[in-house]
């Protein structure tokens, strides 16, 4: 029997781990360890878009927000656009996340979430959340690269995880990789595993939201004509 792209997300992550080092003051949220509705959802998500075995282009962001894919088990979707796009109820949390926002009224104009994730897949080379401790008891969110002794300890795992994912279906020819900083990194992670082909750099959806919104509309019509001129 043929595994499905669904399939085969679905496979990797529930077995995503992250059992390397961390700074002091890091740490990793795994939605599929923690609550076990996030398994729930995600595989309802995949089997409704991804159940088939057609090959996707990458989108690439950096890693999960705790407030998106770090409690829905998906990528810039939070519970609020999880249920009013997709249809997909989550009853153990209630999230609103910025990026969210930017990526579904992207997916909108694009022609809806059907056809987006039917020629795209999201994910990120840490695909898990990352947290530091702001202050004592409050955690925020964290990119991959916002410590070099992060990045050093997670390096590996990342050209492992974007291998792995590249497996699931993904068409490697051009990937899209989201904000300037995180395809500086991704450029490096390729020079050194040969990933993928050429690398298209997109504005990163938070950027987007919290300082160019009144751009909004400009930003959205350059990833429809981005994305679509990759599509044969």
């Amino acid at each position: 029997m043929i595994k499905t792209f669904a399939d085969n997300i679905i496979e990797y992550n529930k077995n995503l781990a992250y059992i390397g080092e961390l700074p002091a003051g890091f740490r990793v949220v795994n939605p599929f360890c923690d609550n076990p509705e996030a398994v729930k959802v995600m595989e309802q998500f995949y089997r409704k878009y991804y159940t088939d075995s057609r090959q996707r282009k990458f989108i690439i962001g950096i890693n999960p927000g705790r407030h998106g894919a770090g409690i829905t088990g998906i990528p810039f979707t939070d519970t609020k656009h999880l249920e009013n796009v997709c249809g997909i109820r989550m009853q153990s949390a209630q999230t609103h996340e910025i990026s969210s926002v930017f990526v579904y009224d992207m997916i909108a104009q694009y022609g809806g979430a059907e056809l987006f994730y039917q020629d795209f897949f999201i994910n990120s080379p840490f695909p898990l959340a990352i947290v530091r401790e702001k202050e004592v008891g409050k955690w925020v969110n964290a990119n991959y690269y916002d410590d070099t002794s992060l990045l050093r300890m997670t390096e590996e795992f990342m050209i492992t995880s974007l291998k792995k994912q590249i497996t699931i279906g993904i068409d490697c020819s051009e990937v899209f990789v989201l904000g300037k900083m995180n395809a500086t990194y991704i450029s490096e992670m390729n020079k050194k595993a040969n990933l993928f082909g050429r690398i298209t750099v997109l504005e990163h959806p938070r950027y987007i939201q919290q300082y160019k919104s009144k751009d909004k509309q400009f930003y959205i019509d350059k990833y429809i004509l981005t994305l679509n001129n990759s599509i044969v």
